[in-house]
């Protein structure tokens, strides 16, 4: 009875040392995961796996693998809808299975970390560890080879690790156990006494000598080799063990935003001459005001002059400006139903914002809500945290109803007066002044600050100073370019100047703070009312200073009612006064401009009589998963590049991503075209290519002029000067069709390349890194 127990548990080693290697690897990966939900499918899908193989151990090799694959689609389908309950996606297990294997790596790698553990998140985990644990079995169990059994096992853990990159701490201790794991299992008993005897005992002692000579000098030559591996890779090793990892990330694009959303305050002036349009349906509770440590404001005190009628709906915050537009430039990550919840600024009031909302007339991909989010239902959203704003990269449609819950924060207007700006590189991108800034723009500046050198003290003069000498009409042109901020300040009030919509004086504010020293960026957003529609009157800018300690602190540039504005002349004079000899011209005070940071031994044999062919399709399982994992990798990536290039962005991005894939498709074919070429040029080459690639495989596949009966390349490089020299006057239709080109020809040149060529077409990675080289 012993003697039985004592083989059962030597026969159990293995299993469960593959189970604990691959369950390591889920830890790795676990490390990016909110929660451990990841982790126990992981685990599950590791002993399922393992175990199914060591059940069927007796089956043959060929029925294993069937039933195996059985038992993980059963697995995977638990796993998502479990995934989904925990998420409170809708939906059936149907959509949401073809959702998530549509999307699974894509979604893995533009997640914000931490990742909730969604379909679309858990699904390559769960089906690459149970693939994993069947290739390991299989080797380990069938064939007696252990160590090329942890092959698999030691890929799993080495892709976690490289999909983890620098998002979390160095995984030492958990790969000082993978390798105690796998020690254990190669230095447990694994067979029976016989089986443990001198296999040349039997022989005659002049070949019994031989073998064992023969042994010596094999095992003497891999301990060398060991060695000598050892020493070579030491110091590699070594050099990268403080280097930083790789991420994965960004050799992937996170979702984007569309034209429309680049830059919404330029909506601003069209939703003021249709203020009745109805955008959203809007129902807001508050509730659980937490008050500050000490001496806060009180829960509906607004600072710095906030008019505060309602919540305030962000939209979006523009950081960007180039002395023409203001521009979003967030960097939006797939986000889960909970989002990442910033430490609240010292002594501030926070107070709890529920919303239901329902989206009428609003378009683009823009998702309002209160800031700062916290949790949203009903939509799938993508989340920056910088700003705190959410889009829907599907887009709005009209009845989409979600709620959010957001974090209200209102600083201690008690601490304001005091407290000072940040400096240095991490603000740098919301100090910088573009270049031709107007002088009597400089010269106001200068002029706000010289009397008030408390940063709060400057910012509320520009405030106070726009409040009382300019009027809001809602007529007013967009705009908010150096001439355009220039003729608002100080143009002729009978001409049109000293008035306009909050877009000018939002952005009038916040290049006067750059101006001035001050943090600034620009909000577009809604005042919105506990219950009822969000109107186009509702939207409005309001301008934002970074304060130290107390965050975004919002300004009010607005007149108030029933004022009437002051002349800017009684205050300010635009030409300036001849000064007297004796007197130099005072300096401008103007904050020096930071470059803007660039938008991070085998084991013992088995006794079974294995035959050769069999021992060497187990062994290599484990690297075709990974190759074959790698291949579908680049393939997902390269079908995703070419639908981001196709199928996003307006008419005009997509006709350019269409001529980028008729250029990459002749660098695949040996054909690549210089940078200085006209699309005229290029779409000759292109014709020439592909007759040339024709002609290797038939005579007959040209026209008399040598020319091709293949796709009108000539029609795509005519749609792209139109978009190069008439910008924005590109069709939808014009951008499908350039996509009907561009896919015609990339096909037939690739069907005229030999076979093998063909197949290596669609996991080429020098599209990608094309790519990522060349500007968005």
């Amino acid at each position: 009875m012993v003697t039985r127990a004592g083989r059962v548990l030597r026969a159990a080693v293995v299993p469960l040392v593959l189970i604990g290697l691959i369950a390591l690897a889920g830890v790795v990966l676990g490390r990016v995961y909110a929660g451990n939900l990841l982790i126990g499918l992981v685990v599950g899908a590791a002993a399922g796996s393992v175990l199914v193989s060591v059940a069927a151990r007796r089956l043959p090799s060929w029925l294993v693998a069937p039933v195996s694959v059985a038992a993980m689609a059963g697995w995977t389908l638990w796993s998502l809808r479990l995934a989904a309950d925990r998420a409170e996606l809708p939906g059936g297990l149907l959509e949401i299975t073809a959702d998530a294997a549509r999307n699974g790596i894509p979604r893995l790698l533009t997640a914000m970390i931490p990742v909730e553990p969604t379909p679309d998140t858990v699904l390559v985990p769960v089906v690459a560890a149970w693939l994993a644990g069947l290739a390991g079995a299989e080797v380990a169990l069938r064939t007696g080879r252990v160590l090329l059994g942890y092959l698999p096992a030691a890929g799993l853990y080495a892709a976690a690790l490289y999909v983890v990159g620098p998002n979390a701490a160095p995984a030492v201790g958990v790969t000082v156990a993978f390798v105690a794991v796998a020690a254990a299992g190669l230095a447990a008993p694994t067979g029976t006494a016989s089986a443990a005897a001198d296999p040349t005992a039997e022989l005659a002692p002049r070949v019994r000598a031989a073998v064992r000579l023969r042994l010596a000098t094999s095992a003497a030559l891999g301990v060398a080799l060991v060695v000598g591996l050892v020493a070579l890779l030491a110091p590699v090793v070594a050099d990268q063990v403080d280097g930083r990892p790789v991420d994965p990330r960004r050799y992937v694009e996170p979702p984007q935003v569309q034209t429309l959303d680049e830059n919404p305050l330029i909506r601003i002036s069209g939703w003021a001459l249709r203020p009745e349009q109805k955008l959203l349906d809007v129902s807001t509770e508050r509730t659980g005001v937490a008050p500050p440590a000490s001496g806060g404001a009180p829960p509906g005190d607004e600072p710095a002059g906030d008019a505060g009628r309602g919540v305030r709906m962000r939209l979006a915050v523009l950081s960007d400006y180039d002395g023409v537009t203001w521009r979003v430039g967030a960097t939006y990550r797939n986000a889960g139903r909970i989002l990442p919840a910033p430490a609240p600024s010292r002594d501030s009031t926070v107070e709890t914002v529920r919303q239901q909302i329902t989206v009428a007339e609003l378009s683009g991909r823009l998702l309002p809500a209160v800031a700062t989010p916290r949790e949203v239902s009903g939509a799938r959203v993508a989340y920056d945290p910088a700003s705190g704003t959410l889009i829907r990269p599907e887009g709005l449609t009209p009845g989409l109803r979600y709620a959010v819950t957001s974090a209200e924060e209102q600083p201690d207007s008690n601490l304001l007066a005091t407290a000072n700006v940040p400096a240095g590189e991490e603000v740098a991108r919301v100090l910088r002044v573009a270049d031709g800034v107007p002088d009597p723009m400089r010269r106001l500046a200068t002029q706000l600050a010289e009397d008030n050198g408390a940063p709060f003290a400057r910012a509320l003069a520009i405030e106070q100073f726009l409040a009382e000498h300019y009027r809001v009409v809602a007529d007013a042109p967009s705009g908010h370019a150096y001439p355009n901020l220039g003729f608002f300040l100080f143009g002729p009030r009978a001409g049109g100047g000293q008035e306009g919509t909050s877009e000018q004086f939002a952005a009038a504010f916040a290049v006067l703070g750059r101006l001035s020293g001050l943090p600034t960026r620009v909000v577009v957003g809604f005042r919105a009312g506990g219950q009822g529609p969000v109107l186009a009157g509702d939207a409005f800018a309001w301008p934002e200073v970074l304060f130290d300690g107390l965050g975004w602190v919002p300004f009010d540039p607005l007149p108030r009612p029933n004022e009437q504005p002051r002349p800017v002349e009684e205050d300010f004079r635009p030409t300036p006064e001849d000064p007297p000899p004796s007197e130099a011209p005072a300096p401008t005070v103007e904050p020096t401009a930071s470059p803007e940071p660039v938008a991070a031994g085998d084991g013992p044999p088995g006794r079974g009589g294995v035959s050769t062919p069999l021992l060497v399709a187990g062994g290599s399982g484990g690297l075709l998963l990974l190759v074959g994992a790698l291949l579908l990798t680049l393939l997902a990536m390269r079908r995703s590049l070419t639908r981001a290039r196709l199928v996003r962005g307006d008419p005009g991005q997509r006709i350019a991503g269409a001529w980028r894939e008729v250029t990459d498709a002749l660098r695949l074919a040996g054909r690549p075209v210089g940078d200085d070429l006209a699309a005229t040029e290029v779409a000759g080459h292109a014709r020439r290519a592909l007759a040339a690639a024709r002609a290797e495989t038939t005579a007959d596949s040209t026209t008399p002029d040598g020319t091709t009966d293949g796709p009108a390349v000539d029609d795509l490089a005519a749609l792209l000067n139109q978009v190069g020299f008439a910008p924005g006057a590109a069709t939808p239709d014009q951008a499908a069709r350039a996509a009907e080109v561009a896919m015609a020809y990339v096909h037939s040149l690739r069907s005229a390349r030999p076979w093998w060529r063909r197949l290596l077409w669609s996991v080429h990675p020098t599209p990608l890194r094309r790519a990522r080289r060349s500007p968005r």
